[in-house]
């Protein structure tokens, strides 16, 4: 209760309290913070009882207040929430005055204390001072309960904006100098804590989310306070009981008892204290903590495992054992990463100081291996702070975590994701390279393969070939950096562990170290040159501060003066080695150039050159060569004095390579004499150099265009070219046509270079479609991809940009190459993996090759779908792309959905349309396998629906958008399905009826009033006995007809489109939720209304043709006799009205309409109505299912024969069709009593219906504690009707 009279007597704290959400049973009982026995509650000396509380003060409710409001003036103060929420006075001020204020009127203080709980919880409602008085504390809860308005889900704690985030700090500092300040006297004097404890703990026990974790933050952060307190007091205890025994100790003569007296007294009632803080903190941790800490609500779990970490680390003597640590430990196993967090972040406070470690030894032993298993946490955020707990419990001891555990951690610096990665790297080298070699004093400071970090270097080689993760050198040392930076910054060490001979007794490198080595040593170069994670691990680039530009630029001083160097005797010492050359080979990408100038090393630049010309000419492997050209390429900088060296070197080099690659080919290609393989070798040797270095450098002036396309016409003419040489000359000549682009784009647009430019690039694709059917798997991949290449750099985009001039160039392919071009794509990439023979060289039983034949397959798919995308090609012909959706889904499901995407940016109803045809395609497919008689249950049929599915997914949620698309879809659809009429003549489904049901898989994309549109333009397709059939083969028409007609206006649609909805009302039920509509009247409107409405909700060009129907014959009569047995006159104008829409859409003809008959006349005044309520229509409805039930069975007895009769003579008497048909299924046609329920309900328009509910109290306290609480479609319940629907 709230400030009783008689609190203190029967105030209680509660110490087994139980909530709805949770209890507490599982677990031992809570501990007390004390060692001590509790003290009674009874009254102290000179304190005021409760009883006494108001006495000398006004009363509740007297003059100067109001409602907890101050008066002055006639004016209203600020109510303390909002002098908090406001936050612009010191926290400091505001509690000095309500401090003076409890002094001179507690109750009226503590009830704006109260309040101000109340309101920081978002409540409306206010406590009065007579609540105060009288009700009990439930009570006041329950009120308060009620008079909650959840106008919105929010409330201050969660609310947005600046003020609101402020709130929360301002709300804990609020409490915590409250405590801070009443600590001497004022909560000793129980009444204000017993009150304010009574309150929260009874708030944190409500159903209503707002007030449960309100109070239970202000419960944690008071009992946070009143630890401060406790701590101080028992410090304050051992100071008093120090003091007391050095006084005690001293000599009789010298001993003052009156301090001794003193002292006692002081001890005495800090023990007091004492006491009565550990129960107000047993009272707050058994209330409220033992509940709440398994709360329902993550923030609410979160919030009391933060707090309960910082009483542990603040009060270590009273809280830190295993009767409060088995809390977090519990709780580690949280779903919710946010608690889990919680968690890890209080044991880094505790392991963090080493004075804890020997109380949480237990802990660690028992909790071990969980945290070691959250460093795989799912929240990259729990894993880091799991690896940084491990790397503290590291510090602690090194025999708690065993080489298995390290193991788990180890692996993770190869993680992808950054901070998992530093965290990881930082435990690494804690563990690893923590323990250094010691110094002695005095002596001169090793270098080199001497100095302490030789051993660090090697056990970093080692790890980084044990971990079996050999590519990932650049994750290993991004990981390492932050810790670590100095040890891999020393490449003085790591060039003399390769160069110089290991001292006697020192075991040398062996060649896959020194390779890794080097590895590692190219990394710490790249990670200080750009100062940048590597890829993967990236973040976006961020603006360096000035210190890490300095650092950067003092790195690549020291690593260019260091390289010029050392780079020349290592590339000499490793020259045969291609993988420890290609590493070494980009060092020179990251020097500074200047310091060859500036630091006299141009002889070390010399040096340089020749070894990197010795390479060239020893190595053919591409990855050698092309390092050597990059390198020439970094080197061959204008702003740099050593360009000129450089570019002279260059010149010298590839002068040689084309005058050999010249007469090498005139001897190669001499008529007559047979080619050796020596002679072959020695082209393909060079022609690989020359194409190396002509992918960074312009060889224009060498005419290599003319020598290539010698060569591989040649190759065309006797088909006997071996396949490196025709792959390479591809491969140049493609550097050809580019480089001479470049030249012609940047330099004066000559029109000689552009016919001449023009010719090469034709004749060049000429070339390489006609290697697209070489014989040989690789030759045709080279010329496919470069062809595509070719036609994108070519194609309309290239004069984007204000390069108009480039007109001339532009090339699109024919139709006969993108013929071939789509071909090769279906016929080399949707292949099953062993069927790709040429690709993987025999090795189809080998893993890693079946990888890089894939890998090289997605990028021949990717190359085509740039085409369509960037319209080089007809998009249509992705359709044949798209329809492999499916089949190939693992392999290039990634690619087809993308270009999907890219190509509906473009052209929505294009894409539409390319959509449909490959659906259509997939279904001639089928038809050619399966025949015309196929099941519709087979998996060819199936699997198509399912892709259309995929499809229909892929146009997303705004039906705005798409819905021009989505309208040209479902008419080529239609038409495709009626185009080719049955093989086995009339009365049998068109051959592609079928189709509709794949169809009907885009009907939920359709908008209300394009589903009638579509309805439509079905209709013209239909003849009326298509819509009178039943039998299965049928099927597709009747549930394509139901998706048009499923949660849209159907107010034109026929009654036998009501009837035929029937089967497929199970499956209706389930996709669609049935609302009822305002009106009935929307069910009579005629077709006229319907036509106009439809044809001005939609501006789609095919709409506008023309929509009336085929001219059917039902006769008047039929109808009249159909809808209205004899005696049936109830819910005749429902019925009469189905009739209008039945004739409206199914016209006859002139003569006939002419003379109507009466009975289907529609009564004008009757289509407008006033609508008729909600209550009535669900009456009206029940009542007629009740009165169906009743006369079905005799319904169809009497009017079976003559409806059959009547059916036959209208149809006959109008179309002469069906004189040889089967008869029509009489019991389909008729409405039944739940064909009329499901009818009407589909007639009524509940999407658009605006129900009006009260305002639910706890609305959304219920939808967090329960599964749900609120369903819209819940509005049908009994408990809303009151009656059972169905």
């Amino acid at each position: 209760m709230i400030a009783a009279p008689e609190l203190p007597s029967e105030f209680h704290y509660p110490q087994d309290t139980d909530t709805r959400f949770s209890s507490d049973t599982d677990f031992s009982e809570a501990p007390d913070v004390s060692i001590n026995p509790t003290k009674g509650k009874g009254g102290k000396k000179g304190k005021k009882a409760a009883g006494e509380k108001g006495k000398g003060g006004k009363g509740v409710g007297g003059a100067g207040r109001m409602n907890g409001h101050y008066q002055e003036n006639g004016m209203e103060n600020l109510m303390l929430f909002e002098v908090v929420k406001m936050g612009k006075s010191a926290m400091q001020s505001v509690v000095d005055d309500w401090i003076e204020a409890y002094k001179n009127d507690r109750d009226m203080a503590l009830l704006d204390l109260i309040n101000f709980f109340i309101q920081c919880s978002g409540c409306k409602g206010v406590v009065s001072g007579e609540m105060f008085r009288n009700m009990q504390n439930s009570e006041i809860i329950r009120r308060m309960t009620e008079e909650f308005d959840e106008d919105s889900g929010d409330y201050p704690l969660t609310m947005a904006g600046p003020l609101w985030k402020k709130f929360k700090g301002s709300f804990c500092e609020f409490i915590a100098v409250l405590v801070r300040q009443c600590q001497y006297s004022i909560i000793y004097d129980e009444y204000l804590m017993d009150t304010v404890i009574s309150l929260l703990t009874g708030l944190s026990d409500s159903q209503v989310r707002a007030f449960r974790h309100t109070s239970t933050l202000a419960a944690m952060k008071l009992m946070t306070a009143l630890v401060n307190v406790a701590l101080n007091l028992s410090i304050n205890m051992d100071n008093t009981q120090r003091q007391y025994e050095t006084e005690r100790n001293k000599m009789v003569a010298k001993r003052a008892n009156d301090r001794l007296e003193l002292l006692l007294q002081k001890r005495k009632e800090l023990q007091e204290n004492q006491d009565e803080i550990e129960n107000m903190m047993n009272a707050i941790f058994k209330g409220v903590f033992v509940h709440r800490y398994r709360d329902a609500i993550a923030e609410i779990r979160a919030i009391t495992i933060e707090e309960i970490g910082m009483w542990m680390k603040l009060y270590s003597d009273a809280f830190l054992n295993d009767s409060y640590l088995k809390y977090v430990g519990w709780t580690m196993h949280d779903k919710q990463g946010e608690v889990r967090l919680k968690c890890l972040t209080a044991l880094q406070g505790l392991y963090y100081n080493r004075e804890l470690n020997t109380r949480l030894e237990l802990f660690t032993s028992r909790f071990k291996d969980r945290i070691v298993s959250m460093t795989l946490d799912k929240e990259y955020d729990v894993a880091v702070q799991a690896i940084k707990l491990l790397t503290l419990v590291l510090h602690s001891t090194d025999e708690v975590l065993s080489p298995e555990d390290c193991e788990s951690v180890y692996h993770l610096v190869y993680s992808a994701h950054r901070p998992v990665a530093i965290a990881a790297g930082e435990f690494l080298f804690k563990k690893l390279f923590s323990t250094r070699e010691p110094e002695e004093e005095g002596a001169p400071k090793r270098r080199g393969r001497q100095s302490p970090n030789a051993n660090l270097i090697k056990t970093t080689v080692f790890f980084f070939l044990e971990s079996e993760l050999h590519e990932h050198a650049a994750y290993l040392v991004d990981s390492l950096w932050e810790s670590g930076a100095d040890l891999l910054k020393d490449w003085e060490c790591m060039t003399s562990l390769l160069l110089d001979d290991p001292v006697p007794g020192e075991e040398a490198l062996t060649d896959r170290q020194e390779t890794a080595l080097i590895e590692i040593m190219l990394c710490t170069v790249r990670q200080a040159a750009e100062c940048h994670p590597p890829v993967g691990r990236g973040t976006g680039k961020r603006v360096m501060t000035a210190k890490e530009k300095k650092t950067q630029l003092d790195d690549r001083t020291r690593m260019t003066e260091l390289f010029a160097v050392a780079l020349p005797p290592l590339l000499a010492k490793y020259s045969i080695d291609s993988e420890k050359v290609t590493n070494l080979l980009q060092l020179p990408q990251f020097f500074d150039l200047d310091i060859y100038t500036t630091g006299r090393l141009e002889k070390h630049l010399e040096a340089l050159l020749r070894q990197i010309r010795e390479i060239v000419e020893k190595h053919t492997d591409t990855e050698v060569l092309e390092a050597c050209s990059k390198t020439y390429h970094a080197l061959s900088n204008e702003e740099f004095t050593i360009f000129n060296r450089v570019d002279i070197a260059r010149s010298q080099l590839l002068d040689e390579m084309v005058d050999k690659f010249n007469t090498l080919l005139e001897d190669f290609l001499q008529e007559g004499e047979e080619p050796d393989d020596d002679d072959a070798y020695q082209v393909m040797s060079t022609l690989k150099r020359i194409t190396a270095f002509h992918n960074a450098h312009d060889l224009s002036q060498w005419d290599l265009f003319s020598s290539n396309f010698k060569l591989l016409n040649t190759g065309i003419e006797n088909g006997d070219m071996p396949e490196q040489i025709v792959v390479h000359a591809l491969q140049c000549t493609h550097y050809v046509v580019l480089w001479y682009l470049a030249k012609v784009s940047e330099g004066s647009h000559r029109k000689e270079d552009m016919v001449s430019l023009r010719k090469q690039m034709r004749m060049f694709c000429l070339m390489c479609q006609r290697y697209l059917t070489n014989v040989n798997t690789t030759v045709k991949e080279q010329a496919f991809t470069i062809l595509c290449d070719v036609l994108l750099v070519f194609s309309h985009q290239m004069v984007s940009g204000g390069r108009e001039q480039l007109e001339p160039l532009v090339y699109s392919p024919d139709d006969s190459l993108q013929t071939e071009l789509l071909s090769f794509i279906l016929h080399h990439v949707f292949i099953d993996q062993d069927d790709d023979n040429g690709s993987t060289d025999g090795q189809q039983d080998d893993e890693a090759a079946k990888i890089e034949a894939l890998h090289k397959r997605r990028n021949l798919l990717a190359a085509y779908c740039k085409l369509i995308i960037y319209n080089v090609v007809e998009m249509n012909t992705g359709a044949d792309i798209f329809k492999q959706y499916m089949r190939y889904y693992n392999d290039y499901g990634d690619i087809i959905k993308e270009t999907m995407s890219k190509t509906r940016q473009i052209d929505k109803i294009q894409c539409a349309k390319t959509l449909i045809l490959s659906l259509q395609q997939l279904f001639h497919e089928m038809l050619s396998e399966l025949g015309t008689g196929f099941d519709r249950s087979s998996s060819a049929f199936c699997g198509i629906k399912e892709l259309a599915r995929r499809f229909s997914l892929t146009f997303g949620l705004d039906q705005v958008k798409t819905r021009d698309a989505i309208a040209m879809l479902h008419k080529d659809g239609i038409e495709f399905a009626f185009k080719e009429p049955s093989p086995q003549g009339e009365g049998n489904p068109p051959l592609h009826l079928a189709f509709l049901d794949i169809l009907s898989e885009f009907s939920s994309k359709l908008m209300r009033q394009d589903k009638r549109t579509v309805h439509m333009y079905l209709e013209r397709f239909m003849t009326f006995q298509m819509a009178l059939q039943r039998d299965d083969c049928w099927l597709p028409l009747i549930s394509y007809r139901n998706s048009l007609q499923a949660g849209g206006d159907d107010d034109t649609m026929s009654v036998v489109s009501g009837y035929s909805s029937r089967g497929s009302s199970v499956r209706s039920k389930k996709t669609k939720a049935v609302t009822p509509t305002a009106t009935i009247a929307a069910a009579k409107r005629r077709l006229p209304e319907a036509e106009e409405s439809s044809s001005s909700s939609t501006d789609m060009s095919w709409q506008h043709q023309s929509m009336q129907t085929p001219v059917m014959m039902p006769s008047p009569h039929l109808t009249s006799t159909m809808m209205r047995g004899p005696g049936d006159m109830r819910g005749g104008e429902a019925k009469r009205g189905r009739d209008d829409s039945y004739m409206a859409v199914y016209a006859l003809p002139s003569d006939s309409q002419q003379q109507p008959h009466p009975h289907t006349l529609p009564q004008t005044p009757q289509l407008h109505q006033t609508p008729i309520d909600y209550n009535t229509q669900v009456t009206w409805m029940l009542a007629q299912r009740q009165q169906e039930e009743v006369r079905q069975q005799q319904e169809r007895t009497m009017n079976y024969a003559k409806l059959r009769t009547n059916l036959q003579q209208a149809i006959r008497r109008g179309t002469g069709l069906m004189e040889e048909d089967e008869e029509p299924i009489v019991e389909d046609v008729m409405m039944s009593s739940e064909g009329r329920m499901e009818d009407l309900n589909e007639g009524m328009d509940f999407d658009t219906m605006d129900i009006d509910l009260p305002p639910s109290k706890n609305r959304r306290e219920r939808s967090e504690l329960k599964p749900d609480y609120f369903d819209p479609g819940s509005i049908m319940d009994e408990s809303v009707l009151g009656v059972s629907m169905f």
